[in-house]
């Protein structure tokens, strides 16, 4: 019965597709490649690459709430546009992005005279975009979209259950196998039935607007907006006319090559330097943290703990130390909004002013955790009392949300954070829609299932790991919070709060390090657990933002290696899932002379590590062992007295 309707449906599509053919617009990528082809009704869209269908004839549209339905829509005007810019990043997976796309704008107006739609679309080498804009004066109220995405075929894809944290792992299912009942995170992640084309379905750009997760709806998946709880009626509420967010398809070869894509990036404003500075102040850094090793409930206020972490940053060259719940005046167990919290007092025996300075002494910057329901009713009040303390910046968490209003509470805290030259880590978040190109100061974000949950349950599995750099990081930066430095194989873990462990190797948790995109990076586990221990001069050397990313070989769920640049060093990152391996690294990817390798890989037991040092060059092959559960971390460096050029 169900596969009836599902092939049912695809012949409707494909019939679609045929009858819309003649009278498509279509936009070509610059490449040539890549073609998305909108009916010249207004009514659907589809994409191809390099000639083969990516993403069937799928519906667009708008749903308004108290209007009527769209009548019938004929092509009115379209106004065609060419960029290619390179853009200077802050705090990211590299220096600059390539923004280069095709596009245009289409207008659209009902038959005899009636309303107009606009729909922006580009083409990208790799990848497709589209949003719709309504260019009323008057109030709009949107109670849905009728966009859905068809995937051609009935595809392999990455997917994960929509819940309130965005923390759940992912999973490989056919679009056939979803849940027409469940809604599905951002971003789906498929590859065409012929393995050609790997492509991640997601948005960006949510500004003024509302998140949006997908439902199976027959062979489509179906956008379905958010909405704002126990506010009836629409989801989105316009004062004057309407943007929506953009839906977005990447591309690219191979899974892992979508790791290197800007595109979610592009599809958002640039900064605005004149306003908050040219966000050179931005600072991407490692940070010691109290929250992973201690209770579940949060360490008690305790200005010889808070030494104690700041202390350990100081002497390991760390930027920052996180102090995590309970520090504030009237805070409960972690992590109730109790009405008796006031986040602009200290607990008692806190002096914060005095705290900052002992920190900024040894050349520390502090960090303070607050609970978003304390933080928005006083935004302007609350921060202006941290910068005066002379905080860097702060984590806000449990919002839970992806709602118009959760979304204009992001833009709040981002932009009021900028004007005060404050780092913003959003937890309890949503999965990144670009923001951070536009404030590169909300340097990381979670909305994935982390390592703290390691002292929850056993869910951080090595699979789990090595599916996040091909789903939830494809998006932009996670704050997973790795190095744990209690490493221990599956078999002999135990779920514990204090003091947990990690289902993974040492080498893992190095590897971690490069492969997981963080600017701001966690270093979990407590003081204790790091002193003496192999790996951790890796820690104290390895950056937290580069200048150029490359993917290098992996399959989701099963190996990675990536390599990335900072300055003249590369870095490079291998991890396995429950298989030992070798992975064998060519080394085309440096520019030409010699370098120093040093190698830090699996020993025999889980905390063991093998370290190396080598020669090697351009055209060599660097060979790593993995043991299950395993990875190896790789500095390479241009030998002194020698200067590394460009690759060719």
């Amino acid at each position: 019965m169900f596969r009836h309707t599902f092939f049912t449906t695809c012949a409707w599509w494909a019939l679609t597709l045929a009858t819309a053919h003649a009278a498509d617009q279509v936009i070509l990528s610059p490449d040539g490649r890549t073609t998305l082809r909108i009916a010249d009704d207004g009514s659907s869209f589809s994409a191809t690459r390099r000639g083969e269908p990516v993403i069937a004839a799928s519906p667009l549209g708008l749903e308004l709430d108290g209007a009527p339905a769209w009548g019938t829509l004929a092509l009115e005007s379209r106004e065609d546009t060419t960029v290619d810019r390179r853009v200077p990043l802050v705090a990211t997976k590299a220096s600059s992005a390539r923004d280069h796309y095709r596009g245009a704008t289409l207008a659209f107006r009902e038959t005899g005279g009636g309303r107009r739609l606009l729909i922006d679309v580009r083409a990208y080498d790799d990848g497709i975009a589209f949003r719709y804009r309504l260019e009323d004066v008057a109030p709009v109220k949107l109670r849905g979209e009728r966009t859905a995405f068809v995937p051609a075929g009935d595809p392999s894809c990455l997917v994960t259950p929509v819940d309130g944290a965005h923390e759940r792992p992912f999973e490989r299912l056919r679009v056939s196998q979803l849940k027409p009942d469940t809604a599905y995170d951002v971003p789906v992640v498929c590859a065409t039935p012929s393995g050609r084309t790997h492509y991640a379905i997601t948005q960006a750009h949510l500004e003024g607007y509302t998140g949006a997760s997908f439902r199976r709806d027959g062979a489509a998946l179906r956008v379905q907006l958010s909405a704002v709880p126990q506010r009836p009626g629409p989801a989105v509420v316009s004062s004057r006319g309407l943007q929506t967010a953009w839906r977005a398809v990447m591309m690219a070869d191979r899974a892992g090559a979508l790791i290197e894509s800007h595109l979610v990036g592009n599809l958002n404003p640039p900064p605005k330097p004149g306003d908050y500075g040219d966000f050179g102040w931005v600072k991407p850094g490692k940070t010691s943290w109290d929250w992973w090793s201690g209770p579940l409930e949060g360490v008690k206020p305790d200005v010889a703990a808070y030494k104690r972490f700041i202390d350990f940053a100081a002497e390991s060259g760390f930027s920052y130390h996180l102090i995590d719940a309970g520090w504030s005046f009237g805070a409960g167990p972690c992590c109730d909004p109790l009405p008796t919290t006031d986040i602009t007092r200290a607990a008692d025996g806190i002096d914060m002013p005095a705290l900052v300075r002992y920190a900024a002494d040894k050349g520390v910057g502090l960090l303070l955790w607050v609970h978003w329901e304390h933080l928005a009713p006083r935004l302007d009040e609350v921060l202006d009392t941290y910068a005066r303390w002379g905080i860097r910046g702060i984590k806000v968490d449990f919002m839970n949300r992806d709602d118009q209003e959760m979304v204009s509470f992001y833009q709040r805290v981002a932009e009021a954070t900028a004007k005060r030259r404050l780092l913003l880590d959003m937890h309890g978040a949503y999965v990144p829609a670009g923001l951070q190109r536009t404030f590169p100061n909300y340097i990381t974000q979670e909305g994935v299932l982390g390592a703290e949950w390691n002292k929850m349950d056993r869910r951080i599995t090595p699979q789990h790991n090595l599916m996040l750099p091909y789903t939830r990081m494809l998006v932009g930066p996670m704050d997973y919070t790795p190095g744990g430095f209690r490493n221990v194989a599956p078999q002999a873990f135990e779920v514990r709060a204090v003091m947990p462990q990690t289902q993974t190797t040492r080498g893992q948790a190095l590897a971690m390090f490069v492969v997981y995109d963080s600017p701001l990076q966690m270093v979990s586990d407590d003081p204790a657990a790091y002193r003496g221990e192999p790996g951790f001069d890796f820690i104290r050397r390895v950056p937290t933002a580069w200048d150029e990313t490359r993917f290098l070989q992996g399959e989701p769920g099963r190996d990675i290696v990536l390599a990335r640049r900072a300055g003249e060093a590369w870095y490079v990152g291998a991890t396995t899932s429950d298989e030992a391996c070798t992975q064998r690294v060519p080394l085309d990817f440096l520019p030409p002379g010699p370098y120093r390798a040093t190698a830090w890989e699996d020993g025999e037991v889980a905390r063991e590590l093998r370290r190396s040092v080598r020669t090697v060059k351009r055209g060599d092959v660097l060979t790593l062992r993995l043991a299950p559960t395993g990875g190896a971390a790789v500095v390479l460096e241009p030998l002194p007295g020698t200067a590394a050029r460009p690759a060719p």
